[in-house]
């Protein structure tokens, strides 16, 4: 249930290279501590290169988030991609709709995000799906996600993608 794929350190660290290998053509991007750190609404930095590289290369991306639409939408906008607002990950809704906007079959599509629970969870539910796990940009300090990252230990990857 908690199958990852690749493990890197930072979304910028997904390179074409690596997904022509496990032949992705399309991501089912995360937002909060994935993209920028949580309630940011400016990506960090790096990203906005990085997604202009993968549309250069020919990736498709969708974010799909638990987030509400007034979080999401301007968010989407400044990085010219669409979305998927209120997934309900780690169930199979978001990522569904998502698939329906790239129109991509699962089997060249990952989930990249950064929490065990919700993102590689529900990569693994969707089974032909894979998973990229990204290593948060912050960690939470308090509160339910605080807690949430301390349970998540026994599932994190030991090594990353690179270090095969």
């Amino acid at each position: 249930m908690f199958r990852i794929d690749i493990a890197l350190q930072s979304i910028l660290d997904l390179t074409p290279e690596i997904l022509k290998e496990n032949e992705i053509q399309g991501l089912l991007l995360d937002l909060d501590n994935t993209l920028t750190t949580h309630d940011n609404p400016r990506p960090a930095d790096g990203v906005l290169d990085w997604i202009a590289l993968m549309k250069e290369t020919g990736i498709k991306m969708v974010i799909v988030s638990n987030n509400h639409y007034d979080r999401v939408k301007p968010f989407a906008e400044m990085l010219g991609l669409e979305f998927v607002c209120e997934g309900k990950k780690p169930l199979s809704d978001g990522f569904n709709r998502a698939q329906k906007l790239m129109n991509i079959p699962f089997k060249n599509l990952a989930v990249v995000g950064d929490q065990i629970y919700t993102d590689v969870l529900g990569a693994n539910l969707k089974r032909d799906v894979k998973c990229v796990y990204v290593f948060p940009i912050e960690h939470e300090k308090k509160g339910f996600l605080a807690f949430k990252r301390k349970i998540e230990g026994p599932f994190l990857p030991k090594k990353l993608y690179n270090e095969k």
